[in-house]
């Protein structure tokens, strides 16, 4: 018998993103400290987050393939690297999109899958770039307004309206771009001896 699945998250985004492989899974919310380490790359950030996450729930589900993720997007002008978190209010939804204008963000999701029985761990950082349009501070007041992505990194969601703040996209797997990579997820578990098709 393949080991039960478990996401590691809370994320109805990454619950819904995991639904479209229709493998059965249940949830559980690990709980972590989510703060950046000194001199951490935003590479080695997401990537230690994600294994974390999965490890975090080990104790409790001991016979499971479990997976966790975490991700942030990294604005990148004059070499001077910024990590975009969740915007929280309005107010710093608009820097956010207003310091993106024009500019490209590459998303990096950091990705786990765990198994908790043979404590075999595999995980990666996947990327995936977004080039802005130039934006306005009326469009940008307007595009939060109507889409409410304050609980989103970068302050966009890709999913619903925010498609319109782009001018291109590149990547190997859209789902990485609203926070659980799928093409990496199905390699990955795979590797682990999961039947998914």
């Amino acid at each position: 018998m393949p080991l039960p699945l478990l996401l590691a998250s809370s994320s109805q985004y990454r619950k819904q993103l995991l639904e479209k492989l229709q493998l059965p899974f249940t949830t559980a919310s690990p709980d972590i400290n989510e703060s950046i380490l000194n001199n951490e790359t935003p590479q080695s950030y997401v990537e230690r987050l994600a294994i974390e996450k999965a490890k975090a729930l080990a104790g409790q589900f001991s016979n499971h393939i479990i997976i966790g993720s975490d991700q942030c997007a990294v604005l990148e002008v004059d070499e001077q690297k910024t990590i975009l978190g969740k915007p929280h209010n309005i107010d710093n939804a608009v820097e956010q999109l207003k310091n993106c204008s024009g500019q490209h963000v590459t998303f990096l999701t950091g990705l786990c899958v765990y198994n908790s029985r043979s404590k075999k761990c595999l995980s990666l950082v996947e990327p995936f770039i977004v080039h802005f349009r130039e934006l306005t501070e009326a469009q940008i007041r307007r595009y939060i307004e109507q889409d409410k992505p304050l609980d989103c990194a970068g302050s966009f969601k890709s999913e619903g309206l925010g498609i319109r703040l782009f001018s291109a996209l590149n990547g190997r797997d859209p789902n990485t771009l609203v926070g659980l990579p799928l093409i990496a997820l199905t390699d990955l578990l795979i590797e682990h001896g999961i039947e998914v098709l």
